[in-house]
């Protein structure tokens, strides 16, 4: 898909989709263009325009790559001069955390200057997204052999939108997955507490897969890399065997469908208004 060019013609409704970025191409080709690819095909009728949430991620590509991305705020301004009246903002993010929060008051910033704003919500909102999610993962991840665990790695935040991650896991196994775990770089659960839980399973070998919309820096370096601190080596000195699989959950197409679900209902939202 080739660059976003975040231009209209003279439509009146456009799709912002909100990603937190990343700075490796080939996964932005993968998942967040694949995202913006779907969506486009899925609503014809409707511009999609993009914007990211990392103003650091931001910054490096325009000065590594000479790349321009909006901000939420940038994106919202960008539509009002492009003439667009109706607007729905459909974020990628996994969870309705810090970054999300910000994004919604970034766009409802902008509400008076269209017509009409929706809000879409994040990939894991409600008890139908939890089960469809585990269902997208299972199907991409199932066969295992009896010995094997698939372990899915999130971000993880300090925000208490967090206990989704710990809540998913426990539904996971709830749903007869009892290989499957979930665990957070950077909050709860954490790969002490999965190190507890795989010994008490009895597994010889791990599958590692980011629970993250791009396979990025988190998955290159905390999952996957040579590093003493990645899970992939604290694992191996456990005495596992591991496979890491560098997929986003951007790239399955149940999880692009679940997102496509999402702006659905937005739209629904916006002609109550």
């Amino acid at each position: 898909m080739p660059e976003m060019e975040n231009r209209t013609q003279s439509g009146e409704k456009a799709i912002l989709i909100v990603s937190f970025g990343t700075s490796y191409e080939d996964t932005r080709k993968k998942t967040i263009e694949a995202i913006e690819k779907r969506a486009g095909e899925t609503y014809p009728g409707w511009k999609v325009y993009r914007a990211w949430t990392s103003g650091m991620i931001i910054r490096k590509l325009k000065k590594r790559d000479g790349l321009q991305i909006d901000t939420v705020s940038e994106a919202m301004a960008r539509m009002k001069a492009d003439g667009v009246r109706r607007v729905v903002v459909q974020p990628t993010h996994v969870i309705n955390g810090i970054e999300n929060e910000q994004m919604i008051q970034d766009a409802l910033a902008f509400r008076e200057d269209f017509d009409a704003v929706a809000i879409g919500t994040p990939l894991l909102t409600d008890d139908e997204d939890s089960v469809a999610v585990i269902e997208a993962i299972a199907e991409e991840t199932l066969p295992l052999p009896r010995d094997t665990a698939a372990v899915f790695i999130g971000h993880g935040t300090t925000h208490y939108a967090n206990a989704v991650y710990a809540a998913l896991d426990y539904r996971m196994k709830d749903m007869g997955y009892e290989n499957f775990f979930l665990g957070t770089v950077e909050a709860y659960p954490s790969l002490s507490t999965l190190k507890k839980k795989l010994q008490e399973g009895g597994y010889r070998r791990l599958l590692l897969s980011p629970f993250m919309i791009v396979a990025g820096d988190h998955a290159r370096h905390d999952m996957a890399s040579q590093e003493e601190s990645s899970w992939k080596c604290q694992l191996e000195m456990e005495g596992y065997e591991t496979t890491c699989q560098m997929k986003g959950l951007g790239e399955y197409k149940k999880i692009q469908g679940l997102l496509m679900a999402h702006i659905a209902e937005a739209m629904k939202a916006m002609d109550k208004q």
